[in-house]
């Protein structure tokens, strides 16, 4: 018996020793699988960022309900939340960017933070403070490795939040192509074309825009910038042969400390007519108008509650001479909420168009289009060519010294705005309609596609007055009035064209515009008509208002935009505009001589909007 029982414990001990490695083994490898499944758990997504922030009062009470929108560098909203019984709100998965964040809620003023850098693996902790007359909100320093300020709190914020939810799907294939990237490098690209035709154009007003073909392109480079290229041309009475021209381009984009750069290039090319010479546009006799302009342009936050615009042009013309000139230009913002904004602008030289064009594609609200589209603004910039004229033989630039202070308020649907300004101009241009042949051609410009002519009338400085309120009726009407008073030229008596320089003399005018801008709901038809008053018998030169939105048109106006049917795969709109119908601010100057700073226009168009 002794003999059988050994060999079979020692098959027994050797079975159960197989056994326990094979439970040790298996034992590791579940332990090394489950440090994996936790450490892949517990590995973040180091490509995206987070806001979290909270919502109080000044005693520090949570605000339950409040509204919170976010929006990306180009002010197009991206999402939206509201605070939970805490006060708190988040936005998870956010592609790195520069957002800008707005919080309202009833009974107290509106809260803004712009230029909020999101950085992959980041956390951006935001504490607002909301107030009657003035909120504020402080930016906490973004933690670098994710987990220093998310608590289980904020997670479970995150995981309740049906907004801020991500979506997780399936991609049937991983493979980057080339065209794929080559659309990552190029995002939110659109683009406008524009066919215009019409009479009484002169580029006197800075309508250049309408020449007849214009186009505009804008897309985001890499997500980092923003490129636009938009240009105008079109054959003119003057010169059938070639057509006149021009081209802009603009990189733009917004840096983590809250400035916004920019960098616009514009070329113009025009053939003018000398009528009274007989030369023909486009021959050597008669060379063309070049110009070119370098505008750098920037914006950064001083304070919370104060930004500063600034930036210069830089221009060269070519008629005959060869001129070259800088424009600066800076403006000073205060916005304090409830209370209202105050600006502070000024200028030397040529208008700031740039500027101008930027804060049409900024601005926000009404029905009247200050919130258009980029494009629109592109070739809105496009239109402004340097006022150019001849004075004794020689070409000269309008230059425009500008100081001016506005003041906006926005109370629910109404906003008031008051300003003043001052300025001096020099070799001051307006169009001339006159047959008398005897007019000094030394002093005589060509216009672009009309029968008149450009004079330099000299120097002349104004100060000018105004107050203005804007009313909301409903959602689909709006109503303007703006008044006050400005420096204007009247005729001395008994003045001739001859002797116009110094024929004119400056006279302090009131003047009153009233606009209306109604939206059609079921065509979409958008209308704006306006009337502009003044003393009858004096021209008002035009102004350009950097601190304040405000409008001083003359005479009868009237803007259309349809909107056509989508049978196409882009958008299309009729478009129709009607300047000055009534031609009034025209200053008689002889028996058959009339200058003008705002001539008469008909035109209409179709755009593509792609």
């Amino acid at each position: 018996m002794m003999h059988l029982r050994m060999p079979l414990l020692r098959r027994t001990g050797r079975l159960s020793a197989a056994v326990m490695a094979t439970g040790i083994r298996a034992g590791i490898l579940a332990a090394a699988l489950s440090l994996a499944g936790s450490a892949q758990a517990a590995s973040p997504d180091t490509l995206t960022g987070q806001i979290l922030g909270t919502v109080h009062d000044a005693a520090g009470v949570a605000q339950m309900g409040a509204t919170v929108y976010l929006y990306n560098r180009y002010d197009q909203l991206v999402n939206h939340v509201l605070t939970n019984e805490q006060g708190r709100f988040g936005f998870d998965a956010l592609v790195p960017e520069i957002y800008s964040l707005r919080v309202i809620l009833a009974s107290f003023a509106p809260a803004e933070r712009r230029n909020i850098a999101v950085l992959p693996n980041s956390e951006n902790r935001l504490e607002i403070s909301l107030a009657s007359i003035l909120s504020t909100v402080t930016l906490a320093p973004p933690g670098q490795v994710r987990g220093t300020l998310m608590t289980d709190d904020w997670k479970w914020i995150l995981r309740s939040s049906q907004a801020t939810r991500p979506i997780l799907r399936f991609l049937p294939d991983s493979i980057s192509s080339p065209s794929r990237a080559l659309a990552a490098n190029f995002s939110e690209t659109t683009g406008v074309l524009k066919l215009s035709a019409g009479d009484g154009q002169s580029f006197i007003d800075g309508a250049g825009q309408d020449l007849g073909t214009a186009f505009a392109l804008a897309t985001s480079l890499a997500n980092s910038g923003r490129v636009q290229f938009s240009g105008n041309l079109a054959y003119t009475p003057n010169n059938p042969a070639t057509p006149g021209a021009g081209f802009r381009t603009s990189y733009s984009r917004t840096s983590p400390d809250g400035s916004s750069p920019e960098v616009v290039l514009t070329m113009h090319q025009l053939y003018l007519a000398n009528r009274g010479s007989g030369i023909v546009a486009g021959t050597d006799s008669a060379p063309p108008l070049r110009t070119m302009s370098v505008a750098i342009l920037d914006s950064m936050e001083i304070t919370e509650n104060i930004q500063l615009d600034y930036g210069f042009n830089y221009d060269s013309i070519t008629y005959l001479d060869h001129l070259n000139y800088a424009s600066p230009f800076a403006r000073l913002t205060f916005d304090g909420g409830a209370m209202g904004r105050v600006r502070v602008a000024f200028s030397s030289g040529a208008p700031p168009a740039e500027l101008l064009a930027r804060d049409g594609a900024r601005s926000s609200g009404g029905l009247e289009g200050t919130k258009q589209s980029e494009l629109d603004q592109d070739l809105t910039a496009l239109s402004y060519v340097p006022r150019v004229s001849m004075s004794n033989d020689h070409v000269a630039v309008q230059r425009t010294q500008d100081f001016e202070i506005g003041y906006e308020r926005v109370d629910g649907s109404r906003t008031y705005t008051a300003g003043a300004y001052h300025e001096v101009v020099s070799n001051a241009a307006f169009m001339l309609s006159s047959p008398d042949a005897s007019l000094p051609a030394g002093n005589l410009m060509p216009d672009l596609n009309s029968n008149s002519v450009i004079l330099n009338v000299g120097s002349f400085q104004r100060t000018g007055f105004d107050a203005g309120v804007k009313q909301m009726l409903g959602d689909h009407f709006e109503l303007a009035l703006a008044a006050g008073m400005t420096g204007a030229l009247i005729a001395s008596r008994g003045a001739e064209v001859h002797d116009m320089t110094e024929g004119l003399a400056p006279k302090q005018v009131p003047w009153v515009t009233i606009r209306t801008t109604t939206v059609i709901p079921v065509t979409g038809t958008r209308i704006t008509a306006d009337y502009g008053w003044t003393d009858p018998g004096t021209l008002i030169p035009t102004h350009l208002f950097l601190a304040q939105r405000i409008n001083q048109d003359v005479g009868a106006n009237v803007y259309v935009r349809q909107p056509l049917p989508n049978i196409l795969p882009w958008r299309m709109e009729l478009t129709a505009e009607l300047r000055n119908l009534l031609a009034q601010g025209y200053l008689p100057m002889g028996p058959h001589s009339v200058l003008t700073a705002s001539p008469r226009a008909v035109r209409g168009g179709l755009n593509f909007i792609f």
